[in-house]
């Protein structure tokens, strides 16, 4: 049976509410403890998970040694005083307890548990390498770690306490999405999930999850909607008699090479920029281009993929279908140009994430 609900993630910035810069800088300094034991936590569970899978590589020596990752008191051959889910908790509660909040533990132990048992035979079979976890990892926590979420009209932002600290948001430019998902929180009408706490760059970024029904239209799963990526128009859709091509070549390449070229020429400068702070201040115009053209890419391959999913919607087809896209990649790898300039996997990530949304099943062949 098909879920009828999917999870959003927003990236919304977040600065501690407090009123004095020595209550803040500690605020921030605890925060930022927090996450530094968080990754030394993801990386210790993630270690012991994996030794408990190979346990009996460790028994080449022995014969006739009988196992079983389970409780002793459950199974006969069981190793474990505790279940296999709490032996990673038992073992990092015991180093990190006090200095982290539990709830974050807990929410670790769930997420790594489930991800290594999603990738536990590529693990094995060695087509895959243990995630290794970094200082400015995202830490976990559930809405049980928050409380009092509310509008502030004086401070025009919404709040809350994670932990006990004050926290308010910073909505920037996008306001209107994450500004309506917050309220429909806060009347009730969406729920809020195990989320994450970043900071990186100076700055406090939370990664908010809403979880929400799918959006509701009238599309039949036996109308099937055939879509193709290519270089000379970024996807071509028909249903029937029914064609529709979104972007061309030009449109798309024109402003992007026209970046390239003015980051190109920003890099010839650099040479003779203003120095004093180092690499980052002869840098700066050249990583203005680069975030340039980042977010020239991330507009257009979601104006592409909203074009494609509303055609989808007004033909009432209820099956996306991309055609031959396995030898399309193959080609742009094998063309330095194409590789460089297009994004297939981008596009079909955004394609997949507002099928989904918009309750249409996608098949990529």
């Amino acid at each position: 049976m098909k879920k009828k609900t999917l999870k959003l993630t927003r990236k919304i910035q977040l600065y501690v509410d407090l009123p004095t810069a020595e209550e803040r800088k500690e605020a921030l300094r605890k925060l930022y403890d927090w996450q530094n034991r968080a990754y030394r936590t993801a990386n210790l569970m993630m270690s012991h998970l994996y030794v408990q899978e190979n346990l009996k590589e460790f028994f080449y020596l022995s014969e006739g040694i009988q196992y079983k990752l389970a409780k002793e008191q459950i199974e006969k051959d069981g190793i474990l005083q505790t279940s296999r889910m709490n032996t990673i908790y038992q073992v990092t509660s015991k180093r990190f307890k006090g200095k982290m909040p539990t709830n974050i533990i807990s929410c670790l132990k769930a997420d790594l548990y489930s991800t290594f048992k999603k990738n536990r035979d590529a693990f094995w079979r060695g087509e895959r390498s243990l995630m290794n976890f970094k200082k400015d990892m995202p830490f976990p926590f559930s809405t049980e770690g928050m409380s009092k979420l509310i509008y502030d009209k004086d401070k025009k932002a919404y709040c809350f306490r994670l932990f006990k600290i004050p926290l308010k948001t910073y909505l920037g430019r996008d306001y209107s999405d994450k500004w309506k998902l917050l309220q429909r929180v806060t009347q009730g009408d969406l729920k809020l999930c195990t989320s994450h706490l970043q900071l990186k760059d100076g700055k406090t970024f939370w990664l908010a999850v809403f979880e929400m029904e799918k959006e509701k239209h009238n599309l039949n799963p036996a109308v099937i909607a055939e879509a193709s990526l290519s270089l000379e128009h970024p996807i071509v859709a028909k249903v029937g008699n029914t064609r529709l091509q979104i972007g061309n070549k030009e449109e798309f390449l024109h402003r992007r090479l026209a970046i390239q070229a003015a980051r190109k020429r920003a890099q010839v400068g650099a040479t003779y920029s203003k120095s004093g702070k180092g690499r980052k201040r002869k840098l700066k115009a050249v990583d203005k281009f680069h975030q340039t053209e980042r977010n020239y890419i991330h507009n257009r391959l979601h104006l592409y993929s909203r074009k494609l999913i509303d055609f989808c919607i007004q033909q009432q087809a209820g099956t996306l279908m991309l055609m031959d896209q396995e030898d399309k990649i193959g080609i742009a790898k094998e063309e330095g140009f194409v590789l460089r300039n297009w994004s297939y996997c981008q596009l079909i990530t955004k394609i997949q994430y507002k099928a989904k949304k918009a309750g249409i099943e996608m098949i990529v062949g």
